[in-house]
């Protein structure tokens, strides 16, 4: 299972400092999250990408310059299988980034993708009409309904002006709650609170909502 970061804000930031929390978090897990790392951030309106194989917390995270809207992923691949970078998020289209964290046990869909987290991208991408977090509900009620179990469903995804989180986990909390930390000018989503620091409250289970 995976780390994720959404880092939303009405002024630019560096992405430096929320990649370094995102290190700390991953390398302190207590699944390993070191099956490589990527991230997307909004730059003059368009998405720009990073993807690389090498756990984050052993990567320099120096030369990101400044955004308004970040996702970060740190990755733990399933069974411990298809470590390769094209199986590293950010996901993206040309229009959305998507990250995802969890387990789903008997899935009964069928869409393209190399991986389950790809799968479930495009299947969400298939109920957008316009308006993304209807597309999510939709999405994600069908998902249930054709999962045998879910263990856990977190996943963020984003065009270069909004985000979207869904949070869902039927087991281990204390691993899967997503939490958030928000501020007059800037919103976090994070799977961990960032260490000794203080302000950040759990969200609620089973949650569809904007960012």
């Amino acid at each position: 299972m995976c780390r994720l970061l959404c880092v939303k804000s009405a002024q630019e930031f560096e992405i430096s400092p929320l990649l370094e929390q995102l290190a700390t978090i991953s390398r302190e897990s207590k699944e390993y999250q070191g099956h490589g790392w990527g991230c997307a951030w909004v730059e003059d309106g368009i998405w720009r990408y990073y993807h690389h194989i090498d756990p984050i917390w052993e990567h320099g995270l120096d030369d990101f310059g400044k955004t308004t809207l970040l996702l970060a992923h740190a990755r733990s691949a399933f069974r411990d299988e298809g470590i390769v970078i094209e199986n590293n998020m950010p996901f993206h289209d040309q229009r959305y980034a998507f990250i995802f964290n969890g387990e789903l046990q008997g899935v009964r869909i069928k869409e393209q993708g190399r991986i389950g987290a790809e799968k479930i991208f495009n299947y969400i991408k298939r109920f957008d009409k316009g308006d993304m977090l209807t597309a999510m509900q939709r999405a994600i009620s069908v998902i249930n309904k054709k999962t045998r179990y879910v263990r856990a469903l977190n996943l963020v995804i984003a065009d270069t002006k909004y985000a979207w989180l869904a949070s869902e986990f039927n087991e281990d909390p204390d691993y899967f709650q997503m939490h958030k930390r928000e501020s007059k000018d800037m919103k976090i989503v994070s799977s961990q609170p960032y260490p000794d620091e203080s302000g950040w409250h759990a969200i609620s289970n089973n949650i569809i909502e904007k960012v």
